[in-house]
């Protein structure tokens, strides 16, 4: 974006910002040209700067999803693989449930068909960072065999999605992940 002249950079700017607000109030479904519109841009602009909803959704999440991946680079060194997984889990699973939108970005796990680069895609860059975390606890035998960080977040997804409308999403969620580290990764007696 940098080499973008400087109409170009307020309109991106303005369009995320826009974003961000419909996504919060109406979820991953927000018009794409309500927001042009509220933005004072035409849809043609809109696609210029995000040719798809998803390259929309990932730029809105961007700074979340980057506090994520931050999250697990903190925990890959933590002397308990299983505790450290877990907790980073519950937190990819309280922004799931709680930000509106965030799981359907989560949703889409392919960018090759998209055109989006891997980058700035948020389900690559949460394997990416949760994979490292996911292997160490494989290793140390605290993981059920098999399971991979595209599987963990593919629950968590569904998890999230399944409890939108509950009166307490993050608990409901917080509820259902423990069901599910339950058959994962059960404690060790």
């Amino acid at each position: 974006m940098t080499g973008q002249r400087a109409d170009a950079r307020r309109n991106y700017a303005r369009l995320l910002a826009v974003a961000e607000e419909a996504i919060a109030a109406h979820g991953a479904d927000a018009s794409l040209e309500q927001i042009a519109r509220t933005a004072g841009v035409g849809s043609a602009t809109l696609r210029r700067h995000f040719p798809n909803r998803r390259t929309l959704l990932d730029a809105v999440f961007r700074e979340r999803i980057e506090t994520l991946c931050a999250h697990a680079r903190d925990l890959t060194e933590a002397a308990d693989s299983r505790a450290a997984l877990l907790e980073w889990l519950n937190t990819v699973t309280a922004y799931a449930a709680t930000i509106r939108g965030l799981a359907i970005a989560l949703a889409h796990n392919s960018t090759a068909d998209l055109g989006v680069p891997p980058e700035h895609c948020a389900s690559d860059r949460l394997t990416e960072a949760g994979d490292p975390l996911v292997r160490r606890a494989a290793n140390d035998g605290v993981l059920a065999p098999g399971v991979t960080i595209t599987d963990l977040l593919a629950l968590i997804t569904g998890i999230a999605l399944a409890t939108e409308n509950h009166p307490n999403p993050a608990a409901e969620a917080n509820r259902l992940l423990g069901l599910t580290v339950a058959g994962i990764s059960p404690r060790r007696r």
